[in-house]
């Protein structure tokens, strides 16, 4: 961990209207905090049985079973920075109460955690106050999607301090979305339009009130928005369809003549390089050599999203029973690794090894139907060889805890597994 200066609200934060003036900063990345941070962290989160199986290359074979662990897996770091800073707040400011804007990331046990150093969250589900509660003597904590310009504002006005603890890949998108709302062009977000780090750049679209936005998640919804590119349509069914995906006075007719792909840094790279090719032809076809003037796009999927779909992609390459992903259900990144696992042999998403139950019974997630499903006779009979992967949000120790539950289902120990 290395030091680090954090900007509060008593620093230059980003608002609606600007930068603030610079005023002094509070330094939570001071040594003696972090070396208190960092046991504290790794008490909860390390893994042993995690870091053995990468020094052996990824592979762990005791008996008749054998399992393989994705080259890229688990925290990345920027999940590692926000949950750093979540740590280091609770440490520097005890004598002030500290809040968060919703989860700190998407996975239920982190977000616990957090909950248990006594930081009480402000936005969505379990909110336990809201914004307009705070006082300038608290300090509030922006997850690592980050939040809209709005609700900042707000706390800003109000004067509470604030830890940002918002991811640079994340940061990296609002730059190329407020350049858009400045060269008057419509920022087409690849993403869903309900998770938060979306709404946050949705938000940083509309820059100084210029500029518009609008949200597509799927291929065929691209196709609707490419058609409406080149031939126009129903202005009625084309908002009806795309209701609460788009800003405010969004009018097809005129908000698709120039635009900038962008998207949520968590999407399927391939499924985005889709969409900008798909919407690329398009206004080509519409505008001919104009096309190069009315349309841009950036690379802004996250690196470490990335590497962690290559890694599995390498992985699924090789001989394997079945895929083990382990992950919060609502996190962006560990839903597309188990979509790619699905591609190619049986896969279950976890939330944790609980959801393990026995050789005969697991309850995971089926990203088909949204909820959690139980499935009889999982686990095929000895010799069995289990691949495992988590997402950027997922701690070490939760997929430490699948693991050494494949092999307690097995007859196989802890102790055994670490000789």
């Amino acid at each position: 961990m290395t030091e680090e200066t954090i900007e509060t609200a008593t620093a230059p934060t980003e608002v609606a209207n600007g930068p603030s003036p610079k005023i002094p900063r509070v330094n939570l990345r001071t040594p003696a905090v972090m070396a208190a941070v960092q046991a504290q962290v790794e008490s909860h989160y390390r893994s042993e049985v995690v870091e053995k199986l990468r020094a052996a290359g990824g592979t762990l074979s005791k008996g008749d079973v054998t399992v393989k662990l994705a080259k890229q897996f688990g925290f990345c770091y920027g999940v590692e920075r926000a949950i750093d800073l979540a740590y280091a707040a609770a440490k520097v400011f005890t004598d002030r109460r500290l809040f968060i804007l919703g989860e700190i990331i998407h996975n239920p046990e982190v977000n616990e955690q957090i909950r248990a150093l006594g930081i009480k969250n402000l936005i969505g589900q379990g909110a336990e106050a809201r914004v307009d509660d705070l006082t300038e003597s608290d300090v509030v904590i922006v997850p690592a999607f980050g939040t809209d310009v709005t609700t900042l504002a707000r706390i800003k006005e109000i004067g509470s301090d604030i830890v940002d603890t918002t991811c640079g890949d994340v940061m990296s998108v609002w730059k190329r979305v407020r350049q858009n709302a400045q060269d008057d062009m419509t920022s087409v977000i690849h993403g869903k339009a309900a998770h938060e780090e979306t709404k946050a750049t949705a938000s940083r679209a509309m820059s100084n009130g210029k500029g518009h936005y609008l949200i597509v998640l799927t291929l065929e919804d691209t196709d609707y928005v490419c058609d409406y590119i080149r031939q126009g349509g129903n202005k009625e069914e084309f908002l009806k369809r795309f209701r609460g995906a788009h800003s405010n006075g969004f009018d097809p007719d005129i908000h698709l003549r120039r635009v900038g792909v962008a998207n949520q840094t968590t999407m399927m790279r391939g499924e985005t390089e889709e969409v900008q090719r798909r919407i690329m032809a398009a206004i080509r076809q519409r505008d001919g050599d104009g096309e190069k003037k009315n349309y841009r796009f950036f690379d802004t999927i996250c690196g470490a999203t990335q590497e962690r779909q290559d890694a599995l992609k390498e992985m699924l390459d090789e001989p394997m029973d079945l895929l083990i992903v382990v992950g919060g259900y609502n996190s962006s990144n560990t839903s597309h690794l188990a979509e790619m696992g699905e591609q190619k042999l049986p896969t279950y998403f976890i939330r944790n090894a609980s959801r393990l139950a026995s050789r005969d019974r697991i309850t995971h997630y089926d990203l088909h139907e949204k909820t959690e499903i139980t499935t009889e006779n999982w686990l095929p009979r000895r010799p069995v060889t289990i691949g495992i992967t988590a997402g950027a949000s997922c701690p070490n120790n939760l997929i430490e805890d699948a693991i050494l539950r494949l092999y307690e289902l097995h007859g196989i120990g802890k102790a055994e597994l670490l000789e």
